[in-house]
């Protein structure tokens, strides 16, 4: 994937009048296409669509129902629609005869080189897993070559469903064609012709009198319009396994290839038109140091319908149908057993200043409610079922009386649900996977704190993120669920480490780094302490992506709910930060603890909360939820023990046995859900307003670390 082909607003602009102006005094024919059985030209065209995006088949359909071969007939007769792979309903590994899922840094800069980064051992030995995604368009890649080595098509053209000719395409296609033609005449025939690109680097000069194509000076990028030779493809496969994202493995074989593109890409991309694809080469290179400043895109808020209740008999999936609104936006409340007496009065009124979007298997929205509920136009239900054919005991079944405008039933064997719900919700069909989550029940939450005002004082909120799961209300303290109502769990805790941070192997120095850190983390600034722990430095000291290198560790496994302590001595100086946390991507969830080195006798703890299965990118918002504590000491004078208490239903903070601090559920965000990698980090932050300017007298600088616990919870 080529790191520079984002279009700005003024590329997207010109995208959009291309499209716009492409039927302009522009030659309707080509003699690059025939329907006849001539030789030496393009006698198929493949067009790779999704079974649940045949809208977009349509609209390239028509485009090349409006064009024509060379003979007159319209290009649709060639056309033929491809099923694509859909990335949601892989399961397994591909063959590994056929993909390879893995590829290196290295290889990625062969083809995209970077000034920053040198293709050393480093980037030989960063291994990159390809997401859902590209398996997906590179078997669909795949399985259409093996249909043009099959063919007796000379040429077949390859499109993605999301493409458009430019006003110009007929006409340069035909001076294109005649140097193909001549080309194979002369013995050389092309196996592969670019006619979309973006190239990397300085694309090679034309000599005069051009032929309209040319050999390629670097690397090429996207698979969205290209010509295959029943010869080339025929090369392609008896090259198989692929390894990487297609574009960028194709680009290792030009060896083997006689490649050419067109002068400049004969066939765009439509602009507007959202791409379901996942780059994994962009989390990699941000672990490398490619993005200083990367914000993550904020979660764009948008019209929703609704209120949504969810209903219906226990086990029929109706947490998982939460975690799908959520995905979709909807601040959704789920699986309790009650709801504030404010927000029950806002919900029934049919207020639309309400706390929550959804709700989802709530005890307190019963048969009674529901019926008045109904009288809301603009209210809309959903019913869980095990199968199609079921009722629920509130009478929300085909029955009830409300429209399918209005009611939707969903089972629990659902072929497709996110096409049920999307088409319920006249709402784009998500990339992610559909959440795999067991039904947990209606959970009680505790009467004495649903109304409470007063709840963490000591704590001074910063700047938050805005999202559809965080609540920045005044008034707002959450749910606070009485685990001690629920009789059917036990907790066990089991001791996973504790004493002087041996090397035994549970956990590794980082060497990699995060946007907005000025600090390449090195495994040399983790330096074992002969009486017991480690000190991790913070230095000034040059290196391709950053101006400093600081320290990190962290343990090899990954928890799900727990607690976490760390005895540490953090440092004090303007722009560092000690930092003790939980943290996992795709979806991105954290717990912090964090010293700022500017003020060291206050203590930042914090929460990113985003919704999904694994693997879903949500990664929205880059403040999460900070809140200040006053420790009442300062932290760099001497050693103390933090210590984050993570359950299923609340997070407390702990300083030297004390709580200092608490979030319940919906306080103000959901309570983090996926399992996460436990860090300890000494870095330092580009951004001012957060940790200020860096004190260069402070440099070198240490925190250390005498000893980490962790304590692992398994809820049964």
């Amino acid at each position: 994937m080529n790191m520079n082909s984002f279009a700005g607003t003024f590329a997207s602009w010109k995208s959009r009048r291309g499209f716009r102006s492409r039927r302009i005094l522009a030659r309707r024919r080509s003699i690059a296409f025939s329907s006849q059985n001539a030789n030496s030209t393009i006698h198929r065209i493949y067009a790779i669509n999704l079974d649940r995006a045949q809208e977009r088949w349509t609209v390239l359909n028509r485009e090349l129902a409006w064009l024509r071969d060379k003979e007159g007939s319209p290009l649709s007769l060639i056309a033929r629609r491809f099923s694509a792979v859909d990335a949601r309903y892989l399961e397994g590994q591909p063959p590994a005869q056929v993909l390879g899922v893995q590829y290196t840094l290295a290889e990625q800069l062969s083809v995209d080189p970077h000034p920053q980064l040198p293709i050393d051992d480093f980037a030989h030995a960063m291994t990159i897993k390809m997401s859902r995604q590209e398996i997906a368009v590179a078997l669909s890649h795949i399985e259409v070559w093996k249909q043009i080595a099959a063919s007796a098509a000379p040429y077949s053209l390859v499109l993605e469903d999301d493409v458009y000719m430019t006003r110009t395409c007929m006409a340069d296609l035909d001076r294109i064609w005649e140097s193909v033609v001549a080309s194979e005449h002369a013995g050389t025939p092309i196996d592969l012709l670019y006619l979309s690109y973006k190239e990397t680097g300085e694309a090679t000069p034309l000599p005069p009198n051009t032929t309209g194509i040319r050999r390629p000076h670097r690397g090429l990028w996207q698979l969205s319009g290209y010509v295959l030779s029943q010869g080339g493809a025929a090369k392609l496969l008896a090259l198989l396994p692929v390894h990487g994202p297609i574009d960028l493995w194709i680009n290792l074989q030009f060896d083997e290839l006689d490649v050419y593109i067109a002068e400049r890409s004969v066939i765009e991309q439509r602009a507007g038109v959202a791409s379901s694809n996942s780059y994994s080469v962009m989390p990699a290179l941000a672990t490398a140091g490619v993005f200083q400043d990367s914000s993550p895109e904020l979660a764009k808020r948008r019209f929703l319908k609704g209120p949504i209740i969810v209903t219906g008999d226990p086990g029929c999936g109706q947490t998982a149908i939460a975690e799908a609104l959520s995905v979709l936006g909807y601040r959704t409340i789920s699986d309790v057993d009650a709801i504030p007496d404010r927000d029950m009065a806002s919900l029934m009124r049919g207020d639309r200043r309400r706390t929550f979007d959804a709700y989802v298997n709530i005890g307190s929205i019963g048969k009674k409610a529901l019926q008045s509920l109904k009288s809301n136009r603009h209210a809309l239900f959903i019913l869980a079922t095990d199968t199609a054919s079921a009722q629920d005991e509130h009478g929300l079944s085909r029955s009830s009386g409300l429209t399918s405008r209005r009611h939707l039933e969903m089972a629990l064997d659902e072929s497709d649900p996110w096409e049920r719900l999307a088409r319920f919700l006249d709402c784009d069909y998500p990339t992610h996977p559909w959440p795999a989550r067991a039904d947990s029940g209606q959970r009680p939450v505790s009467a004495s704190r649903m109304e409470t005002t007063a709840v963490n004082p000591s704590g001074q909120p910063l700047k938050w993120d805005t999202s559809p799961w965080i609540i920045n209300l005044p008034s707002w303290v959450g749910l606070e669920i009485d685990v001690r109502r629920i009789k059917v769990k036990s907790m066990e805790t089991e001791m996973l480490g504790r004493g002087g941070l041996e090397d035994d192997g549970s956990w590794y120095r980082r060497n990699d780094t995060f946007p907005s850190n000025e600090a390449l983390f090195r495994p040399a600034n983790v330096v074992a302490l002969p009486r017991g722990g480690v000190f991790l430095e913070l230095r000034r000291e040059a290196n391709p992506v950053r101006p400093l290198t600081g320290a990190a560790i962290a343990f090899r496994e990954q928890f799900t709910y727990g607690r976490f302590s760390a005895e540490m001595k953090a440092s004090a100086g303007s722009g560092l930060i000690t930092g003790l946390f939980l943290h996992r991507n795709g979806p991105r969830q954290e717990i912090d603890i964090e010293i700022l080195g500017r003020d060291t006798t206050k203590m930042l703890v914090n929460v990113f909360y985003n919704p999904g299965a694994e693997g879903s990118k949500l990664e929205y918002g880059y403040r999460g939820t900070p809140v200040l504590i006053d420790l009442g000491f300062d932290a760099s004078e001497a050693f103390h023990r933090y210590e984050i208490e993570w359950q299923s239903s609340y997070i407390q903070w702990r300083v030297d046995g004390t709580v200092v601090y608490r979030r319940s559920t919906w306080d103000p965000t959901p309570i983090p859900d996926q399992p996460m990698e436990l860090n300890v980090n000494f870095w330092s932050s580009s951004s001012v307003d957060f940790a200020g300017t860096l004190d260069e007298t402070a440099l070198p600088a240490k925190s250390e670390i005498r000893c980490i616990e962790v304590a692992r919870t398994s809820w049964l």
